[in-house]
């Protein structure tokens, strides 16, 4: 557990590279955009067994609520899915097939690194954020990380994935850090606002959010890109 954290970015180093191998293959028998972003769609869920997606339908549950701080928390708890974390998770879906269906192999190396970045950043959240559930799974990560340690490697982690983003991808390496940290800062905001902190399921929360930012970036730049040109 001191370490474990560490090892949180190459999960999507691996996700990243299915990904990557998917899009190939794909390509090559000639599949269709809707049936290609579906596949990008789903590889993701079917690989993390959609833990993270968990989270964010809890918390878009706890945040249309519109309750007090207590009351939200114990939503993000309710094994019971309300009708906004249907909604919400519809549109989550719609959302990121119909910019899959736009990847192309420009951007397709900052797409597949941007797993690795979202998750070095929310192993940063976890050292770094306060929590709202001493109890949960956030504070369990947290209080028996090896912080410092843990924190140099993933802050490494971030800056080499970077690189490599920009090196495969030009400038939508950036992009992919820029986007990821503005969603970082939105996650806390948002966390101390309405929950007093952070906890397993708003990293998840974090997570899925800052991946379909990412791509939607991503291919919004790469069609003004195009379309400029």
């Amino acid at each position: 557990m001191k370490y474990a954290l560490c090892f949180f970015p190459w999960i999507g180093f691996a996700i990243g590279a299915l990904e990557t191998a998917a899009f190939f293959v794909l390509r090559f028998v000639n599949a269709g955009t809707v049936f290609l972003g579906a596949i990008m769609t789903l590889l993701p869920v079917l690989i993390t067994g959609g833990i993270h997606l968990d989270g964010y339908l809890d918390t878009m549950d706890a945040l249309s609520s519109w309750r007090e701080k207590e009351r939200r928390l114990e939503i993000l708890k309710d094994p019971h899915a309300g009708a906004f974390a249907v909604i919400m998770g519809c549109s989550y879906f719609i959302l990121y097939t119909g910019a899959a269906s736009e990847l192309c192999v420009e951007i397709l190396p900052a797409y597949a690194l941007g797993f690795a970045v979202s998750r070095s950043f929310s192993g940063l959240s976890l050292l770094l954020f306060p929590n709202a559930n001493p109890k949960g799974t956030a504070a369990a990560f947290s209080k028996s990380a090896e912080k410092i340690r843990t924190g140099i490697v993933l802050a490494i982690t971030l800056l080499l994935t970077t690189c490599l983003a920009v090196f495969l991808s030009g400038w939508y390496g950036i992009l992919i850090l820029i986007a990821s940290f503005a969603v970082w800062v939105f996650y806390y905001w948002k966390s101390i606002k309405y929950f007093g902190g952070i906890t397993g399921d708003l990293a998840g929360y974090f997570l899925s959010l800052c991946e379909l930012i990412q791509l939607i970036v991503l291919v919004i730049a790469h069609l003004g890109m195009e379309c400029w040109l």
